[in-house]
């Protein structure tokens, strides 16, 4: 489904601001927690300009990568072309149109912030589109006096993602890290809350 509405107008008029939005490296806690996994079939949802997505790939996963923005997709493609690797990219609106279930051996949400509704709705789509034996990877700004006022109606707790997920799933990780990066163009400590669940076969 090719998104429309107000949401993909504002992140394309985001990324249009700036050149380049993100740093350009995978993020740090995909690196932590994927690095053990056996690839298999991965889907990154909000790829933004392709970081995680081409380390993905580079690693010997089979990634289709899903952003609301096209003015990011095309950012991404060109970021996989200079990388050498083969990524599917898609314009959809993981939201309105969850994937198709039981369809990948890792689901990888990196900082998709929702306000509630339709945060519980669209992660419990990504969770189903999990295959027996495969992982869920949530993570996102915990709450944390850092983030203060900024959009606190997005920001969710790991027990909020944990509450989600009950039978049928094994807690891997539920953490929450702290981590110095840039963040809105200047070095910051940031928060994490990260959440990794392992499907039962």
């Amino acid at each position: 489904m090719t998104p429309s509405g107000s949401d993909a107008a504002e992140w394309d008029a985001r990324y249009a601001e700036r050149d380049t939005v993100w740093s350009g490296a995978p993020n740090a806690q995909l690196v932590t927690e994927v690095a053990s996994l056996t690839p298999g079939t991965a889907l990154d949802v909000g790829c933004g300009e392709g970081a995680d997505a081409v380390w993905l790939a580079q690693r010997g996963w089979d990634v289709t990568a899903v952003d609301i923005s096209e003015v990011a997709l095309e950012r991404a493609r060109a970021h996989a072309a200079a990388a050498g690797v083969e990524i599917s990219f898609e314009h959809a609106d993981l939201v309105a149109a969850p994937p198709a279930p039981g369809s990948y051996d890792l689901v990888s949400a990196q900082f998709f912030h929702l306000p509630d509704p339709p945060r519980a709705q669209a992660y419990l789509g990504l969770g189903a589109a999990v295959s027996p034996g495969g992982h869920l990877l949530v993570v996102g700004h915990y709450p944390s006096d850092h983030m203060g006022k900024d959009h606190p109606e997005r920001l969710f707790t790991t027990d909020e993602v944990l509450a989600l997920f009950q039978d049928g799933w094994q807690v891997a990780v539920a953490e929450v890290r702290q981590r110095t990066a840039m963040h809105h163009g200047k070095l910051s400590d940031l928060v994490d809350g990260v959440v990794l669940l392992k499907r039962a076969g």
